[in-house]
């Protein structure tokens, strides 16, 4: 059961295209922000061992 045309309710905007490119936006959003929850549980030794195995590229 589609939609035929779009209301505009999440947005404010009538454009699908748009609501496309900002649900997008905001999954990748929370994948990023989920990904810095992770590292911060992360106990400080773990992490301190990461850096010292890859370098100083890995965040924390």
């Amino acid at each position: 059961m589609a939609m035929e045309h779009e209301t505009g309710d999440i947005t404010g905007t009538k454009d699908k295209d748009y609501n496309i490119i900002w649900f997008v936006e905001a999954c990748l959003s929370n994948a990023l922000r989920l990904e810095t929850y992770i590292e911060d549980a992360r106990p400080l030794s773990t992490r301190k061992a990461a850096q010292r195995r890859f370098g100083d590229s890995t965040p924390g």
